[in-house]
């Protein structure tokens, strides 16, 4: 699915996603990234939703997002809240959908100013 520019200041956005990847500023990432609305996309959860550990989410932490939409792939998936402890120790509210809704949020949050992260997990290509 592409997105249509929004004129907005934030200097990271998705522009599209699909099946086996997910692109920012026109970018294609088949594996999993997180990006900020000023922080630029970085490897994320590469191994896997299955593979997620409490760093991984101390490193989202580091960032100061308000908010952290986590997308897990084709379908919706919870981590274990203790994976989440340095979110929740820190303040920041964070949301779990699948990568296709985590897309359309994070794009909406940093259209409107608002300070997110997303932290995107992309199924492999094919994958049902």
């Amino acid at each position: 699915m592409k997105f249509q520019a929004e004129d907005n200041q934030a200097a990271y956005t998705v522009s599209a996603h699909g099946p086996g990847f997910v692109e920012i500023n026109r970018v294609r990432y088949a594996g999993g990234v997180c990006v900020g609305s000023d922080t630029p996309p970085e490897p994320w959860g590469e191994a896997g939703f299955e593979s997620l550990t409490e760093q991984d989410f101390s490193r989202l932490a580091e960032i100061r997002p308000e908010i952290v939409i986590v997308g897990t792939g084709k379908s919706q998936r919870f981590a274990h809240p203790s994976l989440m402890r340095a979110l929740i120790q820190h303040g920041i509210g964070f949301e779990v959908m699948s990568t296709a809704a985590a897309c359309r949020t994070y794009n909406i949050l940093v259209g409107e100013g608002r300070r997110a992260v997303a932290a995107l997990l992309v199924d492999p290509a094919g994958q049902d």
